[in-house]
């Protein structure tokens, strides 16, 4: 299923593909799986979007170990291939990345419409509690804004949504629009819901979160991808199922509305 939303001359259309990550598909099947729904999604938009560790799952971390590889391993050349192919901006969710030291890391990746990697993030807040990622993943410990269609666009995974002082350091790296690849369960997603908003809200940013769906280890996956506008309104939210979400980003909607209620200019507290 696809759900639009009516776009201006001046709107980003960005694609955010819903995809089912459940255990009972192998990597194998779910990897062109993927590819294929990217190619549907650029059909319909300039940039698309995948979730959290979507090749194995967010909740997984057997199958991240197996799964691991470097960043320039066969999972990454793919996705530049399909962002080249089609030309776009490629948001490739996350993958878990195995660097030369041995180190694994959840780390998301942004390719540009000639299949460049112009940036990756590492997350920085690995959740578990001394259990899930944080057996297997170190932490980033490094900020991401970088320059895309929609302006200076910050970089955050999951779990980072829970700590509001990342996105008002992101915020004061310039960014004004923020791309979320996610992994967020079904009991917490009334979380999720309030807290992207509360970021779109108080940073003045526009949010594009892309979660997942499906059945992995003891957990479904909530779903609710969607786009938030720089004051806090959701033009376009997934259901619980598959889907590509499609919507239109005004970059200079959030400069526009800072200008209009400059609430960021009376933060006294760093």
């Amino acid at each position: 299923m696809t759900t639009q939303v009516k776009s201006s001359s001046s709107d980003v259309r960005v694609a955010l593909i819903q995809l089912e990550c459940s255990t009972s598909e192998p990597v194998y099947e779910r990897v062109p799986r993927a590819i294929g729904l990217i190619g549907q999604a650029a059909q319909q938009a300039d940039m698309v979007m995948l979730p959290e560790l979507w090749h194995v799952g967010a909740f997984d971390v057997e199958a991240a170990r197996e799964h691991a590889q470097p960043v320039d391993g066969p999972l990454v050349s793919e996705l530049q291939v399909t962002a080249r192919q089609y030309g776009i901006w490629l948001h490739g969710g996350s993958f878990c990345e195995r660097d030369a030291q041995g180190r694994h890391f959840n780390t998301s990746v942004l390719f540009a419409p000639d299949g460049t990697l112009v940036s990756s993030y590492r997350k920085i807040h690995l959740f578990g509690f001394q259990g899930g990622e944080t057996t297997l993943m170190t932490s980033g410990d490094e900020l991401v804004v970088v320059d895309t269609p929609l302006g200076p666009t910050g970089l955050a995974t999951c779990y980072d949504l829970r700590f509001p002082e990342m996105f008002r350091a992101l915020v004061a790296g310039g960014a004004t629009s923020l791309l979320l690849t996610s992994g967020w369960p079904t009991p917490r997603i009334g979380h999720w819901d309030v807290l992207l908003q509360a970021r779109a809200i108080e940073d003045q940013l526009w949010v594009a979160a892309c979660n997942q769906v499906g059945k992995q280890p003891g957990i479904d996956l909530g779903g609710h991808s969607c786009v938030i506008d720089p004051r806090g309104t959701v033009v376009a939210k997934a259901g619980t199922r598959p889907e590509i979400l499609v919507a239109n980003i005004d970059p200079a909607e959030s400069l526009r509305w800072r200008e209009t209620f400059p609430v960021l200019d009376d933060i006294r507290l760093t």
